[in-house]
């Protein structure tokens, strides 16, 4: 089992703090096209930016490009530790005359500085070693966890548990924004790796080993994030990292049953998940069910994928080719499971949390497919703040809203007897997710009313009268538009959004 001792990490420190061993270091040394081709997947230019980089270039060949170097070039790029420390902690192994790196080492950076992340070398630089990956092999830095990082509310908080924590890269994004972090994993190997990570780093994490909430039974946190081993399938585990040995979703459900139990209240939690997609059944209706009462819950659908893709993806993610016998044997025996449970298609997308002790929850889920820059996590937060607000609100006939200057609308026309007729009309969000929807004419008309001086009751008056419509008609049209577009940000309450965070 793998031992970063204080004493070992902060010498390692030091020596990549020397030498720039850092996210704007590396991006430095080996410039943008060559860092940009790296995270493709293709080595070569940075090798050869590398090799006029000294002591950095040798780390970057090690440590990112799984390279094999000389113990006296190894040793000058790791001072002040000693090769043989770097040797007998297992961060670097022999290579005949030459050593390469045992554990993969790499930067990590988000806007307001760098860290460095431990695991185990990736399929792709272990095939000197000769041996398969190992059932629990510590995973790096994924898409699934920085999709994570991204949905992740980042609003201050007291108390923060990364539930699974892995390698640690969701408790070190946490600790920018908690005053106290607790780490758990049911993998021994993986609490032993993240407890390197936070030591390189100077952090102080509680790490706690046990399977899912049971080492931290009769605890409350104030925000809980977990990247579960949420791959559908049969009940095995051929990798922890993925792998619950619960059938179908299971894992999901678990976590999104039990989680809002160990909440403080007013509370959240952010989760990444899979469900299934099964014949003659609505997946809207599947995901609602795992929710406990008095739970806000939002589901984000990002992505569905079908059986064949699915199962070819989590070989390759394990350094299985599909074509080998194993690969082979491996894929039969999952893409017959899918048939006998008659799964046509899994989801996977982020759940938000909120504890909010309330006889009205709300449970939306929603499709988001389509592309957007801005982080999840904020929106998350704010999707809570105006939930809370609606439920807290119910007489919206009182209020005053606003329509946010990142709103716009677009009307499509058509040719008509008195000339362009407008056919479509669709309200777009400028911001965050990108949300749209389709509007007639009567909405469009009370959005334009919505400048923060009268209350929807006077503007529905107003309507009313233009319209010769009879004004208890076009509110109980009204407020169910109301309510969503407030639930999506696209309508304002006049005296601001409190933070319920």
């Amino acid at each position: 089992m793998p031992h970063f001792s204080s004493e070992f990490c902060a010498r390692l420190r030091e020596a990549f703090q020397r030498t720039g061993y850092d996210a704007d270091g590396v991006l430095a040394a080996i410039g943008g096209h060559a860092h940009a081709a790296l995270t493709r997947d293709e080595p070569e230019l940075a090798h050869r930016a590398s090799l006029d980089a000294g002591d950095l270039g040798t780390l970057v060949r090690l440590f990112l490009l799984g390279g094999a170097e000389t113990g006296t070039v190894a040793a000058a790029a790791l001072a002040p530790l000693s090769l043989d420390e770097a040797i007998a902690t297992g961060l670097l192994r022999a290579a005949g005359e030459r050593v390469r790196a045992g554990f993969d080492v790499r930067p990590h950076a988000d806007e307001d500085g760098s860290w460095w992340v431990i695991s185990d070398l990736e399929p792709e630089h272990r095939r000197w070693l000769d041996r398969e990956l190992p059932t629990d092999h510590v995973l790096g830095i994924g898409q699934a966890s920085m999709s994570l990082v991204r949905a992740t509310s980042r609003r201050q908080v007291g108390s923060l548990l990364d539930l699974g924590t892995g390698n640690g890269v969701q408790a070190l994004h946490s600790s920018r924004h908690a005053g106290r972090v607790t780490a758990t994993d049911v993998s021994e190997r993986a609490l032993a790796i993240a407890a390197g990570t936070f030591a390189l780093n100077g952090l102080d994490v509680e790490l706690v080993q046990g399977e899912w909430f049971a080492p931290v039974a009769r605890r409350r946190f104030d925000q809980i994030v977990c990247n579960p081993p949420f791959v559908v399938g049969p009940a095995r585990v051929d990798f922890t990292y993925r792998d619950s040995g619960l059938a179908g979703d299971d894992a999901s459900a678990l976590v999104v049953r039990q989680l809002p139990g160990f909440l403080e209240p007013g509370g959240t939690g952010h989760v990444l998940a899979s469900w299934l997609h099964r014949d003659g059944e609505d997946w809207t209706d599947r995901v609602s069910g795992w929710v406990p009462p008095g739970t806000d819950a939002w589901f984000v659908q990002r992505d569905i994928a079908d059986p064949g893709l699915y199962v070819g993806t989590w070989l390759r993610d394990a350094g299985i080719d599909p074509r080998s016998p194993l690969g082979r044997d491996q894929a039969a025996g999952w893409l017959d499971w899918f048939a006998e449970n008659k799964v046509d298609g899994v989801g996977f997308g982020f759940v938000t949390l909120g504890r909010g002790d309330t006889d009205h929850p709300t449970v939306l889920c929603e499709d988001l497919r389509h592309a957007y820059d801005d982080p999840l996590g904020d929106e998350a937060a704010a999707w809570l703040d105006r939930v809370g607000w609606l439920r807290e609100h119910p007489d919206l006939l009182a209020e005053t809203f606003l329509v946010p200057d990142s709103v716009a609308l677009e009307q499509i026309s058509a040719p008509g007897e008195d000339g362009w007729q407008p056919t479509i009309r669709r309200l777009h969000r400028t911001d965050g997710p990108g949300w749209q929807h389709e509007v007639d004419e009567l909405v469009s008309s009370l959005l334009a009313g919505c400048q923060g001086a009268l209350p929807l009751s006077d503007l529905l008056g107003l309507l009313a009268a233009a319209y010769g419509e009879p004004v208890d008609a076009l509110a109980d049209a009204a407020l169910p538009v109301v309510r969503e577009l407030v639930r999506h940000g696209m309508l304002l309450p006049a005296d601001g959004m409190p933070d319920a965070g």
